[in-house]
Formats: structure tokens, C-alpha cells, sequence
């Protein structure tokens, strides 16, 4: 997470990956379910008409469309879970098992699996998990450490790093 110079928090990394990786399984999704609605007509067309080449990709629409629609609709649906813990991790800053399973209304033990998912797909990049807590990897060579304040003027909650430890919306210094 970055802040730019009007001081509003940017989009993480972590959320594009995330999103795109979710984009394309619905766009495989959606792609599939007109693949097997439209190839039931093929198959009629064709072989009313005697096309066979339409009607054969009818029967190969209808069959790949039949199979693979609520596979893809599953893994979507799985991957939008894996979305909603990225975002409760890197926007809703949860950074226990125990936090995001009582936000997100799941078992431990699903969220657990779950952030294991995401760690292995890469959406975590930045954190590393120790036991049930999600913490900040030292390891990594990410730029600048952020840290989380709320400002004691404004309330505002934000993110600041040392370069620059003043609140974004009322410039007052942020005690450390």
C-alpha cells in the first residue's frame, strides 16, 4: 500500500492480482455458459440444415459447456473468497486467523486453508504468515515500512511512513 502526494491511500498490488486472477475465471465462466446454451441450437441447426461441421461444433460446444460451466462457476466462486480475505488483510488490516474468520463470518480452519491459497498464488506478497497471525515480512526488499495511526486531531485513520509522519488530511505530526 502507497500513499500519494494528495495523501489518499492507492490500490495495493495485492488487490490487482487478485481481481485480475478473479476477472479472467468469470470471463472462462461466462464464456462457458454461452459455449453450452448456444450449441443446443447448433446441434438442431445443423442437422436439420445438414451442416455438419455446425452441428458438429454444437455437440463439442454442448459437451465442453456441460462439463466444464460448473467447474469454472466453483472455481470462481472459491477465488472470490480468496479476494475478500486478500482485502480484509491488505484494506481492512485483520492480521489474525481468529479477526478475518469473524469478519468474513467463515470456520478458522477455512480461513486458514484459504490464506495458504493466497500465499501460494503470490496475492500476499509483503506478509508471511507465523502460526494464526499474518505479519509484515522483514525479508522482503518492499521500499518504505508503513505504519498505522489514527490522528489525535481529526481521528482519521491512516497509513504514514517515517519520511513523512504527518496526518494527510490536517497535517498534524503523528507521534511515534
Amino acid at each position: 500500500m502507497h500513499i500519494d502526494n494528495g495523501g489518499v491511500i492507492g490500490y495495493n498490488i495485492d488487490m490487482k492480482k487478485v481481481n485480475s486472477y478473479t476477472n479472467k475465471l468469470l470471463a472462462l465462466s461466462i464464456i462457458l455458459s454461452v459455449m453450452f446454451v448456444a450449441g443446443i441450437p447448433m446441434i438442431i441447426l445443423g442437422a436439420n440444415g445438414r451442416i455438419w461441421a455446425i452441428m458438429w461444433v454444437g455437440i463439442a460446444f454442448t459437451a465442453i459447456g456441460f462439463y466444464g460451466t460448473p467447474i469454472a462457476w466453483s472455481v470462481y466462486g472459491s477465488a472470490h473468497t480468496l479476494k475478500r480475505i486478500v482485502y480484509a488483510v491488505t484494506q481492512e488490516h485483520l492480521y489474525t486467523v481468529h479477526e478475518i474468520a469473524a469478519q468474513l463470518s467463515m470456520r478458522e480452519s477455512n480461513v486458514r486453508s484459504q490464506l495458504d491459497r493466497c500465499f501460494a498464488k503470490n496475492f500476499l506478497e509483503g506478509y508471511k504468515r507465523e502460526g494464526d497471525a499474518i505479519v509484515l515480512n522483514e525479508n522482503v526488499a518492499a521500499g518504505k515500512k508503513q505504519m498505522f495511526a489514527e490522528c489525535p486531531y481529526c481521528g482519521a485513520k491512516f497509513t504514514y511512513t517515517a519520511d513523512d509522519a504527518r496526518c494527510p488530511y490536517c497535517r498534524s505530526p503523528v507521534k511515534k
